[in-house]
């Protein structure tokens, strides 16, 4: 039997895929912002003390968003209270970030693969609510140590191509070593936009995505309330803070057996995002947490399949 098609469903459809798109979009911008070299990480930090211990989020942790034409960049700086070392040990293992970037309710699931000349990752990107990895679209990342030494490191993860005709995807992680215990982070993602997406990101957030906000505070209400960036810059914002969450989520659980760990994670993760219910919330716990299980499941099968094919 063919399917039937209600009226408007095919752009209400349309829509979702670009909400999802953005979704998982951590920043968007015409050109790749230049990194931050130890050097410049350890200025802005010492610029941002101030910052970080006021901070409007309640934890040491503020962000950085701008927005030109239809290009848009964010940042988020933040200490985790783990030494350096551990950061390292924790973040330098590609495996490692396919349990980090599984937290976000737009991954379905992550997979790595070991290569002679690279390290790879296979992010399959869906809606928030449970789908399968067949039935999400896939973006292949590069895994790379663009710097590592003592008190510093630079991690990228980049894709040549992502959906709807966007390209040169860059996610990039730096830690600093600021005291024994004591580590500054930041993380950012670029990628080449594209004129489909442009177009169909302004509909979106004219339709479903209307009411979204961000954190950047644009002024206030008649009753004196802040009011909160919207649109793409709103959602790049919340998917750059669902992002260090996660990182920060995994290093929480680290110790936890790796059995164990994944699960413990996702509880940590959905509690630190509940605390900014209206820019972050997205399915009720038990959702979320039923989903998450089911498919690391699904995720540690595709693995499986991997290594077993690759023997």
């Amino acid at each position: 039997m063919k399917p039937v098609y209600t009226p408007g469903y095919r752009p209400l459809l349309f829509l979702l895929i670009i909400a999802v798109v953005m979704q998982c979009s951590v920043g968007a911008a015409s050109a790749e912002k230049p990194g931050h070299s130890e050097e410049l990480l350890q200025k802005t930090y010492q610029k941002n003390r101030g910052r970080l211990e006021s901070s409007s989020f309640g934890l040491p942790l503020f962000l950085e968003s701008v927005e030109q034409d239809d290009a848009v960049h964010v940042d988020v700086y933040g200490l985790f209270h783990y030494p350096f070392s551990s950061v390292v040990n924790a973040l330098t293992v590609p495996a490692h970030w396919c349990d980090i970037v599984a937290l976000h309710p737009n991954i379905k699931a992550c997979t790595y693969r070991e290569l002679a000349d690279s390290r790879r990752l296979t992010l399959y990107v869906g809606r928030k609510e449970f789908q399968t990895p067949e039935d999400t679209r896939q973006i292949r990342y590069r895994y790379r140590n663009v710097d590592q030494k003592p008190g510093y490191l630079d991690i990228m993860l980049s894709a040549g191509e992502g959906p709807f005709g966007t390209r040169d995807h860059k996610m990039r992680f730096e830690a600093l070593a600021i005291g024994e215990g004591t580590t500054f982070v930041h993380v950012s993602y670029t990628y080449i936009d594209s004129v489909a997406l442009r177009l169909a990101s302004k509909l979106y957030f004219a339709t479903l995505g209307r009411r979204k906000a961000g954190f950047t505070v644009t002024g206030t209400d008649g009753s004196g309330n802040p009011v909160y960036i919207g649109g793409p810059r709103g959602s790049i914002e919340r998917n750059a803070v669902r992002y260090y969450f996660a990182i920060q989520s995994f290093m929480h659980t680290s110790h936890h057996p790796e059995q164990t760990r994944f699960n413990v994670s996702i509880n940590e993760w959905y509690d630190l995002t509940a605390r900014y219910k209206k820019q972050l919330f997205d399915l009720e716990k038990k959702d979320y947490l039923r989903s998450k299980t089911k498919e690391h499941k699904n995720q540690l099968l595709l693995q499986q399949q991997i290594e077993t094919a690759h023997n």
